[in-house]
């Protein structure tokens, strides 16, 4: 893959003074990462300021801040309307996930394979996670493979990479952590499949700041259910471009490598 800018990064952040200079550094060693959105969504430490210093330090960080805390949806969603680059992915201002799996994800985007890749936790290295978190992930993950007739295996991943094109099409309305079935419901909705790459994870504890609760889990299968029953003109307003769609999906059909690689060896 080409190393050249093509990344945006939205990063959401909420009380993350301890970690977010050091993920943002990782971030930034990236030769593909373009820019990388951070919103502050209305943290009472020292987020803010240790975010400001690191703006002026590299123009690619575009800090903004929202007015109080209103979620990490609605953090991803202010991030999605400043986005620059073709492609785009969410980076959590924590320690949990790593930017060393960049090139990975990023590949079949980059060879026109996927519109949407998703990092799966748990095929490649991680450290341990809480028996309750697992079982309540693949419980929602479950659900959106039965209610949606497809099959992936971590709904949950924070690591989602999109066409930059296509998440400005999803019109995301979820606010708070119902925003990860809230993507991957309007992703199936529309008809694209996600492919999966596997991705380091190292998962922090209650004591470092881990966030989601049970409470999360059990509002993520009503926001499933909820999201597969709607009409598509309350998914994606009157105006959805339904033909970008079915236009993007026969592309992505044709890039199939055994294709693509037939196609090169019959024109060399």
């Amino acid at each position: 893959m080409a190393k050249k800018p093509l990344l945006s990064v939205m990063m959401p952040a909420y009380n993350e003074e301890r970690t977010i200079e050091i993920i943002l550094n990782h971030v930034l060693d990236r030769p593909e990462v373009g820019e990388v959105i951070v919103v502050d969504d209305g943290s009472t430490d020292g987020t803010w300021k240790v975010l400001s210093q690191l703006a002026r330090d590299d123009s690619r960080v575009r800090p903004f801040k929202q007015p109080e805390n209103m979620g990490k949806g609605a953090a991803l969603q202010r991030a999605v309307s400043e986005l620059r680059m073709q492609f785009a992915l969410v980076q959590d201002a924590d320690l949990e996930y790593d930017p060393r799996d960049y090139p990975a994800l990023l590949e079949p985007l980059f060879e026109g394979r996927a519109d949407a890749v998703f990092g799966v936790r748990g095929f490649a290295g991680q450290t341990a996670f809480s028996f309750w978190f697992v079982l309540g992930n693949k419980a929602v993950t479950f659900a959106t493979n039965l209610l949606f007739d497809c099959y992936i295996s971590d709904m949950e991943t924070g690591y989602k990479v999109l066409r930059s094109d296509l998440w400005r099409r999803l019109n995301l309305q979820g606010t708070r952590f119902d925003i990860e079935p809230d993507i991957t419901a309007r992703i199936l909705r529309l008809g694209y499949r996600i492919h999966e790459i596997p991705i380091r994870y190292y998962a922090r504890s209650r004591e470092e700041g881990k966030k989601l609760t049970w409470t999360d889990g059990v509002r993520a299968l009503g926001t499933l259910a909820r999201l597969r029953l709607a009409s598509d003109s309350q998914l994606f307003g009157p105006s959805a471009d339904d033909e970008y769609h079915r236009k993007r999906q026969r592309e992505l059909a044709e890039r199939h490598p055994l294709i693509t690689d037939a196609k090169r060896e019959s024109n060399p």
